[in-house]
């Protein structure tokens, strides 16, 4: 019996290592930025590219697709190598995978502050940049399965599991959210509409995070923990449990997102029905990898890599449990829009993303360099540092958005809101912030120690770029273990088999849910009054878009006594049905603006987009000087019109020949009713289309008066 030999690359894995440290600096500093924009306006840096509404989602994808997304694919290509005992199926697929995700990502930098953004969280892109990724992950999973199918290893070890359900899921998600109908090179219109468009996006969103933030990184700790810690995993028996049992229930959760919105009942108890199931699997996983040290707790004092990997499973199990919890009714409707959520997500992202992958990197950088680190000090120092960031960054944002879930909901002893101001709210959380700020600044500080190190690590030894090894043909192995004939151990040897079956577990949940929202009418009842947007309306809403304003702004009242008394009657799912796409938001640093529509002056409006201290005292909120100056493009009206109409919104045969005369009839409106507040300025700007928008808003159903005093932001 003959072994035969070949090599492991490991130049790609370290191509990918480098690109998660460089993006990962670049990524928070974003973050960082953001977060000192919430308490410090000066900081949007006064122009239109750096607000915090366009670069938010920026800092999101720069972390989540390219720090994370970096780290995955560096993790995987050096496990799953190792663990099939076979090199990478194609180096040139290996090449085109790298540079092509490198690629995207600089358009996400690219396109992002310009405005261009679809508004879907955390799938921001638009859509010649959603066909790039399809492309390139098309590529890294002919790379993965071409592995695969050539492997010496007849079992799949537990951590490609996670890998194979990874790839199958992602490209399902990432496929249906993006059904969009293109309008220009850099403009479209989601195909979905109001309530079915909020579904659709948050099954993805959810999702995204459980298939693309957490299973990839499952299947890193079942390979890297066991090697760090010289043990094997706990129980193979609860791997199975935990991998199955996971895939099946998380795809189902994604409607807890939603909960006290106009979605349907039964599809928002099927949300936390499933969420709260959730912690079962989730919390195996973690006590699989905890147990897993058993009898090596000397070695986790010792070991700075060790530290990060256990600080990580904490950090998912926290995560994991407050998830669940978040989606109880009762919870939810005190956290939701708050910064409760943002900390929830940080523990997550921080912790148990951020931890791992620095765990992995100080672990793998030198074996492919075949040396020690350059220095354990700067690394101990990088966890405590970092270990503090979190702590400073979580516990502020959690006072924050208890605060906040309180002071929004509290009344006086005679039935009146004590703080009709929203601003009330945001003023008092300023602290909160500025803490938050610290913490994001002690951990940036120790991704900065950490890649000196590493860079200092790789310049005193050479890249091992193609690792001997060596490893019987998968024919010659023998199957001798009595185990091997279980149904599990069978299912190991089949991947493709495998893979039918994960895409299988985890489409049951999507169609479940979906299909009867899409297929059954009654779901998303009509209203007469509600009608199309005007042409200047929509060429507005596509600047609230640009703008990014959804990062701030809800546009969706929940059926509470202390929203309805704030902002008015309760959102209805009729008043969406011509929105693509959905604008409903997820975050309330400023008021909800469902029903904003006649409820100041367009004078109002005008002050406030300009300098917003002027209506409201103290704002964060930064100007938007420039809709006073830029010209709107009237050249995409027609081009706009006619999408809508594909979509089946019913504007009448032949309107986008004239949708631009009854857009400049109504600007015209708009500028003359300025001028009588001595505003002057021409119909053709683009904060006349912006006033339109946010005048329109909730106005085509009657609405209850509303609380909200004058100088409300």
């Amino acid at each position: 019996m003959q072994l035969e030999k070949f090599t492991y690359d490991n130049k790609i894995v370290r191509n990918f290592g480098i690109a998660t440290l460089i993006w990962g600096i670049i990524g928070m500093t974003v973050g960082l930025l953001v977060a000192m924009q919430l308490f410090k306006p000066a900081m949007n840096l006064g122009n239109q590219y750096t607000t915090f509404g366009r670069i938010r989602p920026l800092h999101t994808n720069a972390v989540i697709f390219a720090f994370v997304g970096n780290a995955i694919f560096m993790g995987v290509y050096y496990s799953l190598q190792r663990l099939l005992k076979a090199r990478m199926f194609s180096d040139v697929l290996s090449k085109i995978h790298f540079w092509g995700w490198q690629l995207i990502i600089v358009s996400a930098v690219a396109t992002l502050p310009l405005g261009f953004t679809t508004s879907h969280e955390y799938a921001e892109l638009e859509w010649p940049i959603d066909i790039a990724i399809t492309l390139i992950w098309v590529v890294f999973g002919i790379n993965m399965f071409g592995t695969i199918i050539k492997r010496r290893e007849r079992h799949l070890y537990v951590a490609i599991w996670f890998y194979i359900a990874t790839f199958v899921t992602i490209a399902v998600l990432h496929i249906v959210n993006s059904f969009e109908l293109p309008v220009s090179f850099l403009k479209s219109y989601y195909l979905y509409a109001g309530v079915q468009d909020a579904l659709v996006q948050w099954w993805y969103g959810h999702n995204a995070v459980a298939f693309f933030l957490t299973t990839p990184y499952l299947g890193m700790m079942y390979y890297f923990l066991p090697k760090m810690a010289g043990r094997p995993v706990y129980s193979y028996k609860l791997s199975i449990l935990h991998f199955w049992s996971l895939i099946f229930i998380y795809i189902w959760a994604g409607p807890h997102h939603l909960l006290y919105t106009s979605l349907p009942g039964w599809a928002q108890s099927l949300g936390v029905a499933f969420s709260i199931m959730l912690i079962a699997p989730s919390w195996g996983g973690m006590i699989n990898g905890l147990l897993t040290l058993r009898g090596a707790w000397d070695k986790v004092r010792e070991d700075v890599t060790l530290k990060f990997m256990v600080v990580a499973l904490t950090a998912y199990g926290m995560a994991t449990f407050e998830g669940p919890m978040l989606s109880l009714k009762q919870i939810n409707g005190v956290a939701h829009f708050t910064d409760w959520i943002v900390a929830h997500v940080h523990v997550g992202a921080l912790g148990w993303n951020g931890f791992l992958t620095f765990g992995i990197l100080y672990w793998l950088i030198p074996r492919i360099y075949k040396t020690e680190l350059y220095s354990k000090k700067m690394a101990s120092f990088h966890f405590w540092i970092g270990t503090l960031g979190i702590l400073f960054y979580a516990v502020p944002m959690y006072w924050a958005g208890f605060t906040q879930g309180l002071m929004w909901k509290e009344f006086t002893p005679e039935g009146l809101l004590k703080y009709p101001n929203f601003l009330s709210t945001t003023l008092q959380i300023i602290p909160m912030h500025v803490l938050r700020a610290i913490g994001g600044t002690f951990y940036l500080a120790g991704v900065i120690v950490m890649t000196v190190n590493l860079a200092k690590t790789m310049m005193r030894a050479r890249l091992v770029a193609n690792e001997s090894a060596e490893a019987m043909p998968l024919q010659e192995i023998v199957v001798e273990d009595a185990a091997d004939k279980k149904w599990h151990r069978r299912l190991e040897r089949k991947p493709v088999k495998f893979m039918v079956f994960a895409l299988i577990i985890i489409l049951i949940g999507g169609m479940v849910e979906m299909m009867p929202t899409f297929t059954i009418q009654s779901n998303v009842p009509t209203i007469k009054s509600v009608k199309p947007y005007s042409a200047l309306e929509l060429q507005g809403r596509d600047l609230y878009i640009r703008e990014g304003c959804v990062n701030c702004h809800s546009q969706t009242v929940r059926p509470f006594r202390s929203e309805t008394e704030r902002y008015g009657e309760y959102s209805k799912a009729g008043e969406f049905v011509y929105d693509h796409p959905f604008l409903w938001g997820s975050k309330r640093t400023g008021p909800d603006l469902h029903r904003v529509g006649g409820k100041y002056s367009n004078a109002w409006h005008f002050n406030h987009l300009l300098d917003p201290t002027s209506m409201s005292p103290g704002s964060i909120m930064p100007s938007y000087k420039w809709l006073i100056s830029q010209k709107l493009d009237t050249s995409t009206t027609a081009g706009k019109i006619r999408a809508m109409q594909r979509l089946g919104v019913p504007y009448e045969a032949g309107y986008d020949r004239k949708a631009n005369a009854d857009l400049i009839q109504q600007a015209d409106s708009i500028a003359k009713n300025l001028a009588k507040d001595n505003i002057k300025v021409t119909s053709n700007k683009e904060i006349i289309a912006i006033i339109a928008y946010l005048q329109r808003l909730g106005t085509d159903i009657k609405a209850n008066k509303s609380t909200i005093p004058p100088n409300q932001n």
